[in-house]
């Protein structure tokens, strides 16, 4: 006999980065949540360690970014070298805040990150942890979805609207869905090392460089404080765990310090690997984060693009949940999601073909863009896929950016987790058509005149997930976008 739980909106298993992000936006939304976590504590070791400025909104719109700032490393961006560490190419961060209103790049300490944002949570009390409850069966139907799990020896079973599985690489939740995954392919063995400094080594530098060494490609990542990480390909006949002690590891960065310049934290062999699951929703169950791909770490986007995921299916489960709208929204979390972050695979498989392979500067320029000149590579900054936007506009599915406002206020905190329009006076607003949307104008804020001239519009309608619904210049088009945006718009947030 299970015990039985009151019922909630949403169940999230996991309680990494992403699970917990998406715990503090259901908070937000006013949605009851119940988050189930297999570990009693926390995981005290350093697991990722970048993420970027889309990333950082996020932290701000969960109201945690100024204690996420605190605790990280602004990274100055990527640089390529040979063996002989002459520069092949350069990927550069600006020095100071980009267009999402935040520096472009940063190193963190997962546990640290983690922290902040179980801490965040507690804010909500509609919103429950619980510590070693491990998920053993989800029954989903039309009504809503049964998930059974044991904790401290008993058996449970709550009954959520939706379930969504931020349980990791070897996800529970995909397993018992039945969920196949697309692989590409790419699946290569690499020593994880970190290392605390007792010194300071300026030599090391503050940018991130990956050696193209065909014999040993390596990278280095230069974390907050005193924390630094090697990252070494390993070949075939190494083995994972004689070459994870430090007897092995030590001589592997004789190059960059001794024993007696650092302590070893830890040493671990991952393979790294390329896959998305092939559905991402089942149902009334979905998957974000690693349980739905899982990437090369040379771009550093895993923990990001899981980020961006719950940033997506967040405000998309309230609205349905708060007015049971069609499922045409909660499909659009795949069709959306899918190919963004399959740009960002295929380029980082892209970047680890080229850290193996290339050791000369014309060989890797050409390789990553034969028509791309000088030695300097950019971010990438993909759409969407097909998802939401209103039919024929070519900026929907963008990432808009983020001015500070006039009165010394970031843009996204004018509106929070819900949707926000732009506009000016040359194309008046009817605010019965949407009730509860938030409405700026140009003529009060001089940096949104920048914004609506960089997509030549009147009005722009910004999504809760701070992609763009859509554009307008004329009284109907502004309608069309106003009536797709009200269902949206969230009766029940909570300050």
């Amino acid at each position: 006999m299970s015990h039985r739980h009151a019922d909630v909106d949403v169940v999230i298993a996991g309680f990494g980065p992403n699970g917990a992000a998406l715990a503090n936006l259901l908070g937000q939304c006013g949605m009851t949540t119940l988050v189930l976590e297999r570990e009693l504590t926390a995981y005290t070791l350093p697991r990722a360690v970048h993420f970027d400025d889309e990333v950082m909104r996020l932290f701000q719109t969960l109201g945690l970014a100024d204690r996420v700032d605190r605790k990280v490393r602004y990274n100055p961006g990527m640089r390529f070298v040979n063996a002989d560490g002459d520069l092949l190419l350069d990927w550069p961060r600006p020095p100071g805040v980009g267009d999402n209103g935040w520096h472009t790049s940063y190193r963190f300490h997962q546990p640290d990150l983690e922290y902040i944002l179980r801490q965040g949570v507690e804010r909500y009390k509609h919103v429950s942890v619980y510590a070693g409850a491990e998920v053993f069966a989800i029954d989903g139907g039309a009504e809503g979805a049964d998930v059974h799990y044991t904790r401290n020896n008993t058996a449970h079973v709550v009954h959520a609207s939706y379930v969504v599985g931020c349980d990791g690489g070897r996800s529970t939740v995909r397993r018992l869905q039945g969920i196949g995954i697309d692989d590409f392919g790419f699946r290569e063995r690499w020593l994880v090392v970190d290392v605390l400094l007792k010194r300071e080594i300026p030599e090391l530098g503050a940018c991130t460089i990956q050696y193209c060494n065909p014999v040993r490609p390596s990278t280095f990542v230069c974390g907050p404080l005193n924390r630094r990480r090697w990252e070494i390909t390993l070949r075939a006949d190494e083995d994972a765990e004689a070459m994870s002690q430090p007897e092995s590891v030590w001589p592997l960065l004789a190059d960059w310090l001794s024993p007696q310049d650092a302590t070893l934290e830890r040493a671990a062999v991952y393979t790294f690997h390329s896959m998305i699951a092939s559905q991402w929703r089942c149902e009334r169950v979905f998957l974000a984060g690693d349980a739905a791909h899982q990437m090369p770490p040379f771009m550093g986007q895993g923990m990001c693009a899981g980020m961006r995921d719950v940033a997506n299916l967040g405000w998309k489960l309230q609205a349905h949940i708060q007015d049971n709208q069609n499922e045409a929204l909660l499909d659009s979390y795949q069709s959306e999601r899918y190919p963004h972050v399959k740009a960002y695979i295929d380029t980082a498989i892209s970047l680890g073909h080229l850290i193996n392979s290339c050791d000369t500067e014309a060989g890797l320029r050409t390789a990553f863009d034969p028509d791309a000149g000088g030695n300097t590579m950019k971010s990438i900054a993909p759409k969407l896929g097909a998802g939401l936007s209103v039919a024929g506009d070519e900026h929907a599915g963008s990432l808009a950016p983020q001015p500070m406002l006039d009165n010394g206020v970031l843009l996204d905190d004018v509106c929070g987790y819900a949707p926000l329009l732009l506009t000016d006076k040359r194309l008046p607003y009817d605010a019965s058509l949407c009730p509860g949307l938030k409405v700026l104008n140009s003529d009060d804020h001089a940096q949104l005149t920048k914004v609506l001239q960089q997509y030549g519009a009147h009005a722009v309608l910004i999504r809760a997930d701070r992609y763009l619904l859509g554009v307008a210049n004329t009284p109907d088009q502004l309608h069309a976008l106003l009536v797709a945006t009200k269902p949206f718009v969230n009766k029940h947030a909570i300050a």
